[in-house]
């Protein structure tokens, strides 16, 4: 059996689009909901105290709540707010930044974010000694580095990203204000407008990369529901599923067929194919060698 975890919404959403969506959340299989804005904090459509409230009534409902922390910190102000986060004590943290690791070390539990970068067994054993009993490992990392790291699932808690366009880059520069011909600070949040990201297109029409802000994402949609044995052989036992727009309920219900009722890998993966996602499928980065937006079918 595989713990679903929703994973923070990535996108700047309106506040209702956002109610509306964990209202879904709320009644799906997932066990777990990453709550917060995780990347840019000009988004301001909800204030920590409304995402407390969410997070509250998210509890309410059975769910189990982790606050994500912002990726890239570069102000005081930043600075400021991750502190509150911190001092709130309410609910789990998911550490996104090595400054959040820092805060959080030595007090309660908390959450490795994919943002940290592990890439050896050493180097986590040193984020569990300072209180991390759960790990996102990062996007490209392949199933079989995430077994080397993590000992086969022994030694910690191991939630692979499993579903949604990949977070792949953070930069000081918002790229969805350049492409608008804006400053950064007068951005007009044109990002609102793109509720999966901007995609990016090569020349011969294949969709490459998406802008959401200053973060990067494939403008493919990593999915990795044909990989259950692989999961289960690299001690995986939480799958992060990334929030999409459109039909993100039925994401949900198809990963839970799969992965704990026993469901045909190729008939979910057909349905997937059918729903409004922002892109095609890829699994690339689980495989070892292969580019992050091949598709391998086995």
């Amino acid at each position: 059996m595989f713990d679903l975890s929703v994973g923070p919404v990535q996108y700047y959403w309106p506040r209702q689009t956002l109610t509306d969506f964990y209202a879904i959340v709320a009644d799906s299989p997932a066990r777990t909901v990453c709550l917060g804005e995780v990347v840019c904090s000009r988004r301001h459509e909800m204030k920590p105290e409304d995402w407390l409230d969410l997070a509250r009534d998210l509890r309410q409902a059975g769910k189990e709540v982790v606050i994500g922390t912002q990726a890239l910190l570069e102000t005081e102000a930043e600075l400021r707010s991750l502190r509150r986060w911190v001092e709130q004590g309410d609910f789990m943290l998911e550490a996104n930044d090595a400054a959040a690791v820092r805060m959080l070390a030595g007090h309660t539990p908390w959450v490795l974010g994919l943002h940290v970068n592990i890439y050896s067994a050493p180097a986590l054993a040193e984020y569990l000694a300072l209180g991390a009993t759960r790990w996102v490992p990062a996007v490209e990392l392949s199933l079989q580095a995430v077994a080397q790291v993590n000992g086969g699932g022994a030694s910690v808690q191991t939630e692979v990203f499993a579903f949604g366009r990949m977070p792949l880059a953070l930069s000081a520069r918002c790229f969805t204000a350049r492409h608008h011909h804006l400053q950064k600070d007068a951005c007009a949040f044109r990002c609102q407008e793109d509720p999966d990201g901007l995609t990016l297109r090569t020349r011969e029409g294949q969709s490459f990369l998406a802008l959401n802000g200053i973060q990067t994402q494939s403008g493919s949609v990593h999915c990795l529901l044909g990989q259950k044995q692989a999961l289960v052989d690299a001690g995986v036992t939480r799958l992060r599923l990334s929030p999409t727009s459109q039909d993100f309920g039925d994401v949900v219900r198809q990963f839970d067929a799969v992965m704990n009722h026993g469901a045909p890998a190729g008939e979910a993966i057909a349905s997937l194919q059918a729903l409004r996602l922002p892109g095609p499928l890829s699994n690339g980065f689980a495989q070892p060698r292969r580019a992050g937006m091949d598709w391998v079918t086995s």
